[in-house]
C-alpha cells in the first residue's frame, strides 16, 4: 500500500512501437511536477421536447477524446534516452566507448514520425490505493531546459497523446540510482562549429526546442480519437544566456546579426578512463534577437540575450548524453 499524497505517484515511460498501441512501462522517472490528463469534446443535445426544462443526460454524446498536459523533471545521469529520442527524432543506440562501462547516446535533429511513448502514471487516493492512468500515442511537442546559479538542470515536456487508458495494470516502479547535473557542472561555449570556448560570466541558461505538429488528426471511423501527428511547420529552437557584463562576444554578436556555434554542456563524474558523465547541448548556428546591456542603477550590468537556433547548412543540433546506460 503506497501514502496516500503525491508521495506515493509514480511516472513510468516506454517507447510504443506503433502509435497508440500500449507498452509496459520500462523506465520510471521521478518527476517534480506533471499536469497529464484526459481532455474530452462531448456534445449535447438541443432538441425541444414539451415540457422537458433539462437537457436529458441521454442525448450527450462524446464525440473525441485526447490526452494533453506536462511534467517536469531534474535532468538526471540516467533514463534520460527514451525522451531525448522522442523529442530529437534519432532513433539511438548507445554506444560504448572502448571497453569501459560509458557509453554515448548522440541525438541528432531529424524527423519525430513514429517516435511515440506510452506514459503510464499512478495517482494516489488517501487511502494508499494508487489508481492507474495511462497514456498512449504520447509526442513531446516541445522541451524546455534550464539552470541558474545554485540550480539544477531541468526539463519541462509539453505532451500531446491519443488517449488515456485506465485498465491497464499499474507497473510496479523501480528506480537506479541517479543524481541530477548542476550548475556547478555547466558550461557555456561559443565560438566556430568544432572550436567553442568558454564563456565568462553566465549565470542561467535555459534552450527550448518546440516539434511543431498537427494535432487535429481526427477522422471518421477512428473512434473518436486522432491518428498520429503530423510535422507541419519546422522546429523552433529559441534561447536566453543571462549573464554579468564582463566580456562584449554576445553583445558584439548581437550587433554584427553573426552567427555563431554554441555549446551548452554539464560534465558529471568520471565514468571510466577519460569518459565522464555528460549532458550536451550543440546548436551549430544561433543568432542573437535582442539583449543588448543597459544600465539600470548602481550594480553589475546583467544583460540577458535571447536567441534562436539555425541551421549552419552543414551540421545539425544535437544532444550528447553519456552515461552508463547501455539501452535506452
Amino acid at each position: 500500500m503506497a501514502i496516500g499524497s503525491g508521495l506515493g505517484a509514480q511516472l513510468g515511460i516506454a517507447a510504443e512501437s506503433s502509435y497508440g498501441t500500449f507498452v509496459a512501462p520500462s523506465k520510471f522517472i521521478e518527476f517534480t511536477k506533471e499536469s497529464l490528463q484526459l481532455k474530452k469534446t462531448t456534445a449535447q443535445s438541443a432538441g425541444i421536447a414539451a415540457g422537458r426544462l433539462l437537457p436529458l443526460s441521454s442525448r450527450r454524446v462524446l464525440t473525441r477524446k485526447e490526452a494533453q498536459g506536462s511534467f517536469d523533471i531534474e535532468v538526471t545521469n540516467k533514463s534520460m534516452g527514451l525522451l531525448l529520442q522522442a523529442l530529437m527524432g534519432t532513433s539511438v543506440t548507445p554506444v560504448q566507448q572502448g571497453a569501459s562501462a560509458a557509453y554515448l547516446q548522440t541525438h541528432t535533429l531529424a524527423s519525430v514520425a513514429g517516435k511515440s511513448l506510452t506514459i503510464q502514471k499512478g495517482v494516489p487516493l488517501t487511502t494508499g490505493t494508487v489508481t492507474d492512468k495511462t497514456f498512449v500515442g504520447c509526442k513531446i511537442i516541445s522541451a524546455e531546459f534550464s539552470c541558474e546559479v545554485g540550480g539544477m538542470l531541468m526539463a519541462t515536456f509539453e505532451i500531446d497523446g491519443k488517449d488515456c487508458d485506465e485498465t491497464q495494470t499499474l507497473a510496479v516502479a523501480t528506480y537506479a540510482p541517479m543524481s541530477p547535473f548542476h550548475f556547478g557542472q555547466m558550461a557555456v561555449k561559443a565560438g566556430a562549429f568544432g572550436t567553442e570556448t568558454a564563456l565568462d560570466g553566465i549565470r542561467k541558461m535555459s534552450v527550448k526546442i518546440e516539434r511543431p505538429q498537427d494535432v487535429e488528426r481526427f477522422y471518421a471511423g477512428q473512434a473518436g480519437l486522432k491518428k498520429e501527428p503530423i510535422e507541419n511547420d519546422q522546429v523552433k529552437i529559441t534561447g536566453s544566456i543571462e549573464t554579468d557584463y564582463v566580456a562584449t562576444t554576445l553583445d558584439d554578436l548581437h550587433t554584427s546579426d553573426a552567427a555563431t556555434s554554441l555549446v551548452w554542456e554539464f560534465i558529471g563524474p568520471n565514468i571510466a578512463l577519460t569518459h565522464d558523465e555528460a549532458f550536451r547541448v550543440v546548436l551549430p548556428a544561433i543568432k542573437l534577437d535582442e539583449g543588448p546591456p543597459t544600465v539600470d542603477g548602481f550594480g553589475v550590468v546583467k544583460p540577458t540575450f535571447n536567441f534562436v537556433g539555425l541551421y549552419d547548412g552543414t551540421n545539425q543540433p544535437k544532444i550528447e548524453y553519456m552515461s552508463t546506460d547501455t539501452a535506452l
